[in-house]
């Protein structure tokens, strides 16, 4: 009964100073929030890091011209590079044929796809690319066929459609054999892709896929890059297959011993390695603003609580007149402090889980709540009200009851 009097006491006295304690709530809560909406968001990124990164199929590493993330190195000496042209590609594909399956890939985004008097938004991607590419990516056709060798031998004017590109443009009808237009192109319909929905805001159904020597007759072969895929037999091959990729790759680029490499390989693994490198430097750097705001709000609640002492005086005066114990008054002072660090904890987890939450709905990635660094925020909270407002507690808890009394 005594705790429960004591909470009572303290609770009621938040509530008669709720300007005061609601600004002191906001100062904890813009802390919490600052590290917890963060941490959600990251959370619910890694989450996601195997279904939205890992876009290349089992046992498979591409190479690039230029890396896949660049934070440290000028963008001037990845473009400096020669780019990965067909002729390149395909040799290299030649060279490791029996070994691995290679695919081409290249592609250009903002397309339009026409059929009769239905149209796409412009935002389709059409991809050139080879038959190993549903491999690859992890596609299934849903209907008709795969792009053939023969149709990439001869630049044959065929086209797999995307889950969404084909609704759009097909609502009811039946797709394959029927042509669409592509900027000016005509391309027959001889499969159609299995939906595999959106992540990290690309939208694989929104594609167009075409073999890759059609897409270079139409578009041209001058400044442009070509993305490899390598695709091991198994993962235990995969380390070797990936020393030789790169020795045939230099061949290829007719580098000497002496030069480096002048293309990027990269896995799965490494993209997974490179975002959980970002992440911890994104939730050390929340770490640190939560810190130093939540060591602002300590300071805050410290004040108000000593502001707090200095008006009731006369009211502690009071209270060890008829009886109450140092203890009593300690405990309710504390308890006002603990209250108004965990409301504000508990705020600030609330705003940082639904702000956090929203980004991530917002990019496609999953959504999630950080249990262990909500427990850790709270219990932060909770330590900064005991700490702060251990010092005000323990200043009323010892004021002399006569000179309390006499206190105006």
């Amino acid at each position: 009964m005594l705790i429960r009097e004591i909470l009572r006491l303290a609770f009621s006295s938040l509530a008669a100073n709720k300007l005061r304690s609601a600004l002191t709530v906001l100062g904890i809560a813009v802390g919490v929030f600052s590290v917890i909406g963060v941490m959600t968001f990251i959370n619910g990124m890694r989450d996601s890091i195997e279904t939205g990164l890992n876009v290349l199929g089992a046992n498979s590493f591409q190479i690039t011209k230029f890396p896949p993330i660049n934070f440290s190195d000028p963008g001037t000496r990845f473009r400096n590079r020669r780019d990965i042209n067909y002729p390149m590609a395909d040799r290299f594909k030649e060279l490791m044929a029996d070994s691995a399956k290679v695919s081409l890939q290249i592609n250009r985004g903002g397309m339009t796809v026409n059929v009769r008097d239905r149209k796409t938004n412009p935002n389709v991607r059409l991809i050139g690319t080879d038959e190993n590419y549903i491999t690859a990516f992890n596609f299934d056709v849903a209907a008709g066929r795969n792009l053939g060798a023969d149709d990439v031998e001869f630049g044959r004017p065929v086209c797999l459609l995307g889950d969404d590109v084909a609704t759009k443009v097909f609502p009811g009808e039946e797709a394959l054999g029927q042509l669409v237009r592509i900027n000016g192109q005509n391309y027959t319909v001889v499969g159609l892709l299995a939906r595999k929905g959106t992540s990290f805001g690309n939208n694989p159904d929104n594609t167009v896929v075409t073999p890759i020597t059609r897409f270079l007759a139409t578009y041209g072969r001058s400044f442009r890059s070509i993305n490899l895929n390598v695709q091991a037999s198994n993962q235990t091959e995969l380390p070797a297959t990936q020393e030789r990729a790169v020795g045939m790759m230099r061949l290829v680029r007719a580098l000497a011993p002496e030069d480096p490499n002048d293309f990027e390989t990269f896995s799965n693994e490494s993209l997974i390695d490179a975002f959980n490198s970002i992440a911890d430097i994104v939730a050390a750097g929340a770490l640190v603003i939560s810190a130093i705001a939540l060591l602002a709000s300590g300071v805050g609640v410290m004040n108000i609580m000593l502001v707090s002492v200095t008006e009731r005086t006369k009211e502690i005066g009071i209270r060890k007149s008829i009886g109450a114990r140092k203890r009593s008054i300690l405990l309710q002072f504390l308890s006002e402090a603990v209250a108004l660090s965990l409301i504000g904890g508990v705020a600030g987890v609330a705003i940082g889980v639904t702000g956090g939450n929203l980004v991530a709905f917002l990019l496609n990635t999953a959504v999630t709540f950080p249990w262990l660094w909500t427990g850790i925020g709270l219990a932060v909270c909770g330590g900064i009200g005991v700490g702060f407002g251990l010092y005000p507690a323990w200043k009323a808890a010892s004021l002399d009851p006569i000179e309390a009394l006499r206190y105006e």
